[in-house]
């Protein structure tokens, strides 16, 4: 796919000089129907539309310090918040609410992700109507505000009914932060950027087993597990109130950009060939996406990929738990997982950025399938007694998570077409939701400490996930081909004109 990615390379490295873009008449009245917003900054700006790499370079420092600390703040909060309910196990919440009957812990964490699947397409679809920072702002302050409320929970049922809501509010953080890179960024940078803010949901999770032992030993009125909830719930308020001052959501409307800066960073992502925002939703492109295999084999992959993820957000602090440590110990050993979780993602990430005229990113997914089902190999096959052998095996089992950041930038970048690219980026999480979902409920409690077939269920769906990737990327290697026979070469001149998708430009390329 090399040969495929190097004109876009190279577009973007002789692009020092100047750009040419296409003539764009400057009307008063402009089709935002049809063609997409960045359209009225092009015809707007009276300026000279050429630019400098140095221009670029430090428009790009500054659009990544606006940017990466408030997505990787929040992505941090919203998993700290789903990771406590495994944390808080340790604490007493499974005895007060009646968990360790059956399967009732395992269902309470899995209700979790039906609440995102029911959440997910109503938040992309208000998030593509109006400005992304206050549907952000609403739906973190309701969260937290949801998330406070955990401690009013009586029994197990109360509990379910609380974290279905809890999902149902959570649900559209991640597509947005995927639109709001694809509308930021370059195809090749967008990698790099998903994967640091998503990194954080191992990073929060050094820090977290430390914040959550202190509170959980906090002496009261109130069992420990539940001054856990109050402390992430205040926090989580407070943080949804002040968002919506402070996220850029895209370039056309973004505050504390100069008029330059914003023709800047609309023009530059004329390679994307994949718009920047179009707040009109489109049936047609829904209906193209339905029909698009591409898409399905990316659900695909998501959701057999996340059932990995049910031992390592749920369960991972109880099997440590049953190798012998103490509580205090069993948080400790935790950390090394978190730093290792994120530490993937963002490795992942880094490889598919300075790779990225390589093809290397469906190889990456790969890799990181293949890591994940030599770990639930491990932890099926080794004896209980191998403490260390097991614990290694918990570290590195959170390796998908460095596939899915490499996952999510690929989803973005070989689609076009803002609504399009909105109902996919909810689609993918979908996947993701289900295979949470799932992930959860194959780990029961007759099963504990080993979780035997939970494991040799990860081991099958991790390494079928690995086989539809190398389908995906033989697929777009067979798209790439046919239309360059075609005699249509990849080109930038339909980028925002019309809302073209990655089907109806033929000018447009798939990265591998």
């Amino acid at each position: 796919m090399s040969d495929h990615e190097k004109p876009h390379e190279d577009y973007i490295e002789t692009q020092s000089s100047s750009l040419n873009l296409p003539e764009v008449e400057k009307s008063p009245t402009l089709d935002t129907v049809h063609n997409d917003e960045a359209i009225k900054v092009l015809a707007n700006y009276t300026g000279d539309e050429t630019w400098t790499e140095e221009e670029e370079r430090k428009l790009l420092r500054k659009v990544d310090w606006r940017l990466m600390p408030i997505l990787c703040i929040t992505y941090g909060l919203q998993y700290y918040d789903k990771a406590m309910y495994s944390q808080a196990a340790l604490f007493g919440i499974e005895s007060d609410l009646e968990l360790s009957i059956g399967n009732r812990y395992s269902f309470a964490a899995a209700i979790l992700y039906l609440g995102f699947i029911i959440g997910t397409y109503p938040a992309v679809t208000l998030a593509q109507r109006f400005p992304i920072e206050r549907v952000a702002s609403i739906i973190i302050t309701l969260w937290g505000t949801c998330l406070i409320l955990t401690p009013v929970c009586f029994n197990y049922r109360a509990l379910y009914a609380q974290r279905f809501f809890l999902g149902v509010l959570e649900s559209g953080i991640s597509p947005m932060f995927m639109l709001i890179v694809g509308g930021w960024y370059k195809k090749n940078e967008q990698a790099m950027r998903m994967g640091i803010w998503y990194s954080c949901t191992g990073y929060v999770s050094i820090v977290s087993p430390l914040i959550n032992y202190g509170l959980g030993h906090i002496t009261g009125s109130l069992t420990p597990w539940k001054y856990m909830y109050f402390v992430a719930g205040a926090v989580t308020i407070i943080w949804g109130i002040i968002l919506v001052f402070l996220l850029p959501s895209d370039p056309i409307s973004a505050r504390g950009f100069s008029e330059r800066q914003r023709y800047i960073a609309v023009a530059r992502l004329r390679v994307n060939n994949s718009g920047v925002r179009n707040t009109h939703f489109k049936k047609g492109q829904v209906l193209e996406l339905i029909k698009d295999l591409k898409f399905w084999l990316i659900f695909l992959i998501a959701f057999l990929s996340m059932i990995a993820n049910g031992p390592i957000s749920t369960f991972t602090p109880i099997i440590i738990d049953s190798f012998g440590f103490s509580t205090l110990n069993s948080l400790l050993l935790v950390i090394p997982a978190g730093f290792l979780g994120g530490s993937y993602m963002l490795i992942g990430s880094y490889l598919a950025y300075r790779f990225s005229d390589k093809g290397v990113r469906s190889w990456i997914v790969f890799t990181a399938q293949m890591i994940t089902t030599i770990a639930a190999i491990l932890l099926v096959s080794l004896p209980i007694e191998a403490t260390g052998g097991l614990l290694f095996a918990c570290y590195i089992l959170p390796a998908i998570g460095g596939g899915y950041a490499v996952l999510m930038g690929l989803q973005i970048a070989n689609i076009a077409g803002y609504t399009k690219r909105s109902i996919a980026s909810s689609g993918l999480y979908v996947g993701y939701c289900l295979g949470n979902f799932t992930g959860p409920l194959v780990y029961k409690t007759k099963d504990a400490p080993r979780y035997v077939p939970g494991f040799i269920t990860v081991v099958v769906t991790s390494f079928a996930a690995g086989v539809i990737v190398l389908i995906y990327r033989f697929i777009c290697v067979w798209e790439n081909r046919h239309r360059d026979e075609s005699g249509t070469s990849e080109g930038y001149e339909n980028a925002y004109q019309d809302d073209l998708t990655d089907k109806t430009n033929p000018q447009f390329r798939y990265i591998l």
